[in-house]
């Protein structure tokens, strides 16, 4: 693989970003592992192409000050990061299907970088006694095991279609919304209950729901070992 237009052009600009947040706002949490992240992410990105994959890898960039304000207990921040996040995963579909053709890259990505983001914001919150550690860890699990289970069908010699589903969209909307509503609440001091009950209810089972879709999906979609 090469570093692509596309993919050097976004890594620039998410640097440059992540550089002026950490010398301009001095996060919490260590700046150089905060800078690590940036250019680990930019480095990465800088070999996929397509816009429509650059604004999907924001939310790998935006794990970063997720991390840093949820573990820190400034969830005001925190939730104005996951409604930021939450746009892209709109926006990013959007791009891909008016000016881009939808790739199996695209179908690819974005749960992962959806895992990257969700998955930290919620540990960070656990490991600051503001989310249950158990939700947590279901909601890594989410992203997870898909992700494994796609690996382990391309490393057999199949070749499943990455698509979006709308189980796992819905999924994600809904992680987004209540993990935002938690953050939200908390930061305005206001009692979040609710959406923690709401969340120890619908996350779980909008997993379950979302590992089933998959399931039947990737009987139809999986091809067998190509020859040769």
């Amino acid at each position: 693989m090469r570093p692509t237009r596309s993919g050097v052009t976004g890594s620039l600009v998410y640097a440059a970003l992540g550089v002026i947040w950490i010398l301009g706002t001095r996060p919490p949490g260590s700046g150089w592992l905060l800078f690590a992240w940036v250019v680990a992410v930019a480095i990465a990105g800088a070999f996929i192409p397509g816009e429509a994959n650059q604004v999907s890898l924001a939310r790998a960039y935006l794990a970063a000050p997720a991390v840093a304000y949820s573990v820190s207990g400034q969830l005001g921040l925190l939730a104005v990061v996951v409604a930021v996040a939450g746009l892209t995963d709109l926006v990013d579909g959007t791009i891909a299907r008016r000016f881009e053709r939808p790739s199996n890259l695209g179908g690819a990505l974005d749960p992962v970088v959806d895992g990257i983001f969700l998955g930290s914001t919620t540990l960070g919150l656990s490991l600051g006694g503001a989310f249950p550690l158990w939700l947590a860890m279901v909601v890594i699990a989410r992203y997870l095991l898909p992700a494994l289970g796609g690996g382990l069908l391309i490393v057999s010699g199949r070749r499943p279609e990455l698509h979006h589903t709308l189980s796992g969209q819905v999924s994600t909307t809904l992680i987004l919304i209540l993990v935002g509503g938690v953050a939200l609440f908390r930061g305005l001091n206001q009692d979040p209950d609710g959406y923690l009950t709401a969340a120890e209810v619908v996350i779980p089972v909008a997993t379950v729901v979302t590992f089933g879709h998959l399931a039947w999906a990737s009987r139809r979609r999986v091809g067998g070992p190509q020859p040769g």
